[in-house]
């Protein structure tokens, strides 16, 4: 059995349009590449034709990822998410007890991570331990660099 891939409506969406554009766009770009590279000739030496199959097979390995993940995919409703607790699909506002410093982060399902853009997983050390927490409870996490301490500030639907 395979295990849920929790996603974001944002997330779903996000997935379907590449999965659109490989299918409809890309695929087709990448078989023009490989004609054009096999008229060439000789595809023992033609590097053009290699990069395009190249690219061929990881298109192909993406699109199945993404088959894969969407087969599997379960749909947090953002809108109706419970804001007296962290869940999937919330954003919350903590503050780092040791360095004082307050931090935001969008809790989402693990094929949606993006530390850049402060969405992280419910799956992560952080996300695992903020999921269920109330404002005002003091949280530890555990991790390689050793106890973590963030105390909940604030807990809003994310939109």
């Amino acid at each position: 059995m395979d295990k849920k891939n929790i996603l974001t409506y944002q997330g779903l969406k996000k997935l379907e349009d590449e999965l659109q554009d490989l299918k409809v766009v890309k695929r087709k770009e990448v078989a023009q590449k490989i004609k054009e590279a096999r008229e060439q000739g000789d595809l023992s030496e033609n590097a053009e034709y290699d990069a395009a199959k190249d690219e061929q097979r990881d298109i192909e390995a993406r699109i199945e990822e993404i088959e894969k993940i969407l087969k599997n995919a379960e749909v947090v409703v953002e809108e109706e998410a419970d804001t007296d607790k962290v869940n999937i699909g919330c954003k919350v506002r903590i503050l780092d007890c040791e360095f004082d410093e307050e931090l935001e982060y969008k809790i989402v399902g693990s094929t949606e991570t993006n530390s850049l853009k402060g969405k992280i997983s419910n799956e992560s050390p952080v996300g695992k331990a903020l999921l269920g927490h109330k404002v005002g409870d003091t949280v530890t996490v555990e991790t390689q660099a050793g106890e973590l301490k963030y105390k909940v500030l604030e807990i809003q639907r994310s939109m």
